[in-house]
């Protein structure tokens, strides 16, 4: 077995994909006119709805529903919160640098995120 069949692997692969599909949609966006936080929000919806349908299809190979769609946000909801969250901890209480303290909150905050995502989009067909 692929280490790119595993699950987890696939679900970083398409959180990359999303990253990049994001911020082309955002710097087209830019270089036609629109203002920065219209860019920004069009290319994280634009990027929310891909990374939806990759992670049903891709990574936990289930059929996408309404219900699934509309409960899927919560995962960004969950990983924003914790985020943040963690970079408080980080920057104001351990004192690290605000330009490195993402990292150790994204080795945290993706598999949170994961198991949330295959929560919710996994439990219907089973």
């Amino acid at each position: 077995m692929s280490c790119f069949s595993h699950p987890f692997v696939k679900f970083v692969l398409v959180g990359l994909v999303n990253t990049a599909n994001y911020y082309i949609v955002y710097l087209i966006l830019l270089t036609l006119g629109l203002p920065y936080l219209a860019s920004h929000i069009t290319g994280f919806l634009a990027a929310f709805v891909v990374s939806y349908f990759l992670n049903c299809y891709y990574v936990y190979q289930v059929q996408p529903t309404v219900k699934t769609f509309l409960q899927f946000p919560l995962t960004q909801v969950v990983n924003m919160g914790l985020q943040s969250a963690l970079l408080y901890v980080f920057v104001a209480l351990l004192h690290i640098s605000p330009a490195l303290a993402p990292f150790p909150a994204l080795i945290i905050t993706v598999p949170v995120t994961y198991v949330l995502s295959k929560k919710i989009l996994v439990k219907e067909s089973s």
